[in-house]
């Protein structure tokens, strides 16, 4: 099963395309999805930017650049990346019965400040996924997750990090 289409975008420029990510098995979190698509802007014949937060596939930030193959159905997969963004990806999600509820505004307005920006999964699932970029205050930002872990905001992984994050 794939994973949902992503975000719809109004209006697709002719040089964004929509790159297609297989996702690694993992023990401690069963996917129902083999794959996520992410938007990206073409910058040559097989390389593109990721221009929205994946959800789903780790190893990964917006603005990154990847190369990627179009088979002969036209869907262009995602190979090796050849050039980091220097942005880390983290998931939010909130505690249904903890202090923001199901409130993904809640989650937002808390980490406001530190100029992340991100998506929602969808009303019924509130995965909040987050670009932390390269620039913000990362340790307020680890340090502002980690309290709301242990005040039962919210759970949270980082899905893709930078030697900037594992040092702050």
């Amino acid at each position: 099963m794939s994973s949902p289409a992503g975000p719809e975008r109004p209006s697709r420029e002719a040089d964004q395309i929509k790159v297609w990510f297989r996702l690694a098995p993992r023990e401690d979190r069963p996917l129902p999805y083999e794959t996520e698509g992410l938007w990206a802007t073409r910058l040559g014949p097989d390389t593109a930017r990721v221009d929205n937060v994946p959800f789903l596939r780790d190893g990964v930030a917006e603005g990154e650049t990847v190369r990627f193959r179009t088979d002969g159905d036209g869907v262009h997969w995602a190979g090796e990346r050849v050039a980091d963004s220097g942005n880390c990806t983290v998931r939010v999600l909130p505690v249904p019965d903890g202090p923001l509820g199901h409130d993904v505004r809640a989650v937002h307005e808390r980490l406001a400040g530190f100029g992340l920006t991100g998506e929602v999964f969808s009303a019924d699932f509130p995965l909040v996924a987050l670009t932390v970029p390269g620039g913000a205050d990362l340790r307020g930002v680890k340090a502002l997750l980690t309290r709301g872990r242990e005040e039962g905001w919210w759970h949270f992984e980082v899905s893709c990090v930078t030697d900037a994050w594992r040092s702050a």
